[in-house]
């Protein structure tokens, strides 16, 4: 692990820095309480989620297909590949407004390192009405490309916003 940059915000007691994240990234099973709320209703809620930890970046979690409601998602066009995971699948929540194209993700196939989270999904809280862990409103990762959930038990700067892409 490389040393925690000078200009990283020191954590406070109870809190992680992102900072002291791993790169490559870890996977860790994650017994609190994820929910994820689209188009007024609870989309998933599970306790058996998976966190990838990367330096700079707050958690990402994915859950289990069994905790989510399936039959309001559907594959849609498009992928991206991640150098630790493999190859991304795209998904689209089906709403009585419409469809929300690519507001969640997963890996059918992820690299071995990773195989705990195949078929898991991943949301883009900005795309959803509200996702929490234990029972805290979650904040996205700034930024439209990464899917990072911010909590106050968190210490940053985060990857993703404007001026940090060298980071």
């Amino acid at each position: 692990m490389a040393a925690r940059p000078s200009w990283a915000t020191p954590p406070e007691p109870g809190q992680e820095s992102v900072w002291d994240y791993p790169r490559p990234p870890a996977i860790e099973p994650c017994p609190r309480r994820i929910r994820v709320v689209a188009n007024g209703e609870e989309l998933a809620a599970t306790e058996r989620a998976y966190r990838v930890l990367e330096t700079s970046h707050p958690p990402t979690y994915y859950l289990p297909p069994d905790d989510i409601d399936l039959g309001r998602l559907q594959p849609c066009a498009g992928s991206s590949f991640c150098e630790w995971k493999g190859r991304a699948q795209y998904w689209a929540l089906k709403t009585d407004r419409g469809v929300i194209e690519r507001c969640a993700w997963s890996y059918p196939a992820p690299t071995a390192r990773f195989a705990p989270i195949t078929d898991y999904l991943a949301f883009y809280l900005s795309a959803m009405d509200a996702c929490y862990v234990d029972g805290e409103k979650a904040t996205a990762q700034p930024g439209g490309f990464y899917g990072g959930w911010v909590t106050s038990d968190l210490a940053g700067p985060f990857k993703g916003a404007s001026g940090t892409a060298h980071w």
